[in-house]
């Protein structure tokens, strides 16, 4: 069941509903490594009209079976912490244009591990009631200590007194990974999949298949 909200909305509506939003996200799950069989990457970018990209990959194999790009116009600004209200509608439709359903989505961007605990891997996880997970290149919110220097290394990241992701080392001599859970999914299984989802780059292979895409 999936729930659905306006996109074309105020600011201070945008803020509101991440609110109301937040508390709906489930940390924990049912899904283990061994009852994952797919895993989709999503990027959205935007500058025109917002672009996203879904790719489906095979889990633990990561071979692609299912893609789509889907584009849609926007009029939320850029707003830091908002950005699911100007990518979202875009990475909507992508998904329903998918012939297969993943089990676990992958955003480039942050899960809860975001001021309201709504980035938008937590956002569209609610949204799609999906399971998801955040895996963002930059860090939005929360402390942390640099993660040791070999791919693996990781060191929580807190906020507030509560920890609200990883911070994983991907590839030696990278800037680390925010990992972070989207929705119906605990934190180690996160950070897990993610692992498996390394083929020597520093994104993983689903979020660095949907960038390209959706950068094209």
């Amino acid at each position: 069941m999936t729930m659905q909200h306006k996109w074309d909305v105020t600011e201070g509506e945008a803020v509101a509903i991440q609110r109301a939003l937040a508390p709906q996200v489930q940390r924990t799950g049912s899904l283990t490594l061994d009852t994952i069989h797919t895993v989709a990457g999503i990027d959205a970018s935007y500058k025109e009209v917002g672009r996203a990209a879904v790719v489906v990959f095979s889990f633990p194999e990561l071979q692609i079976i299912d893609q789509a790009l889907a584009t849609r116009e926007s009029v939320f600004p850029y707003v830091p912490g908002l950005l699911t209200f100007r990518e979202g509608p875009a990475v909507e439709d992508a998904m329903q244009k998918l012939q297969v359903r993943p089990d676990v989505l992958i955003f480039d961007g942050q899960g809860i591990a975001h001021p309201r605990r709504m980035g938008i891997a937590a956002h569209m996880g609610v949204v799609l009631d999906m399971p998801s997970i955040g895996c963002a290149k930059s860090r939005l919110t929360g402390k942390y200590t640099d993660p040791g220097p070999n791919a693996g290394d990781r060191s929580p990241l807190y906020d507030r007194g509560e920890q609200i992701g990883v911070v994983l080392r991907s590839k030696p001599r990278t800037n680390p990974l925010f990992i972070s859970i989207g929705n119906k999914i605990d934190l180690d299984l996160a950070v897990a999949v993610i692992l498996r989802c390394l083929r020597g780059y520093r994104l993983p292979e689903p979020t660095r298949m949907a960038d390209k895409i959706a950068a094209l």
